[in-house]
């Protein structure tokens, strides 16, 4: 009796789409992808930040030589303290006029001017009425010139006291001015780090924005070069996909053979053949 065997199989085009794909995927797979092209980067400082850090630097201690200076305008008022007499720097005398002494000598000249002249209408009246030389003309001579003595020293300490005066004023605004000047110093070596420190995180700011701008662009390029590697296999796996949807789907076609059964004889013969095969052929 014989035998049937019935075996299912796919179309051939399917077939031949499945070698298709296996041959494809063993292409891909075989050359290894170059993941430095995707790799994570980091976008590197912006110039402004570069110029925010190197500014952070030259401004440690710029404040000093304001500081410096500032104690260099502070000796010189302390200088000036106490009552200013004698002859050395920050004293009265230091602010005296140039010209007080000519003032001085030029007014009190006047004056000696005007005095002799006022002896001289007094020795004039005396003569007309002829008192000249006697005693009580010599008494009222004597006493004009007490009054002009008295004046004249009047007058020149009065000058002497103007003139100190103002030269103690001078010298008490000098050491107003220089209070101003130290004052303005400390403010500028106190402000300084702060207008610094401004221009910094204004420029870091700036940096950090652009960096960050940088930073996209760079993981944008990542991202695009991650696409494109993976390109190929993303569109294999889409084929691959497509075929076994259409194995699963399509139906296969079915072979039947049949096999008969062997006779007795056939059966005999089959195995005197397979023991022959087996001990070799017999010497002739």
């Amino acid at each position: 009796m014989a035998v049937a065997r019935s075996v299912t199989q796919a179309p051939s085009f399917i077939d031949d789409l499945a070698k298709d794909y296996g041959t494809q995927l063993t292409g891909l797979t075989a050359v290894p992808l170059d993941t430095s092209r995707f790799a994570p980067q980091v976008a590197g400082q912006d110039a402004l930040q570069t110029q925010a850090v190197s500014l952070a630097g030259q401004g440690v201690g710029s404040y000093q030589p304001f500081l410096q200076q500032a104690q260099t305008t502070l000796g010189g008022a302390e200088g000036m303290l106490g009552s200013g007499a004698g002859s050395g720097t920050g004293s009265i005398q230091d602010f005296m006029s140039p010209y007080q002494s000519s003032i001085i000598d030029t007014t009190l000249g006047e004056f000696d001017r005007n005095r002799a002249m006022q002896e001289q209408t007094l020795r004039d009246q005396q003569a007309k009425l002829g008192a000249l030389g006697s005693g009580r003309a010599g008494v009222q001579l004597s006493e004009y010139g007490l009054g002009a003595d008295r004046e004249r020293a009047l007058l020149q300490a009065g000058l002497l006291q103007q003139g100190f005066g103002q030269a103690q004023a001078a010298r008490q605004q000098d050491f107003q001015n220089r209070f101003d000047v130290f004052g303005a110093q400390t403010g500028l070596a106190g402000a300084l780090p702060q207008l610094q420190r401004a221009d910094i995180a204004s420029l870091g700011q700036v940096g950090a924005a652009q960096q960050l701008q940088q930073q996209r662009v760079l993981d944008a390029q990542q991202e695009a070069n991650r696409l494109q590697a993976f390109e190929p296999q993303g569109r294999l796996d889409t084929y691959g996909r497509g075929i076994a949807q259409l194995i699963s789907g399509y139906p296969g076609s079915s072979n039947v053979s049949q096999t008969p059964n062997l006779t007795p004889l056939q059966t005999a013969l089959g195995v005197a053949s397979t023991v022959g095969g087996l001990f070799g052929k017999p010497d002739r």
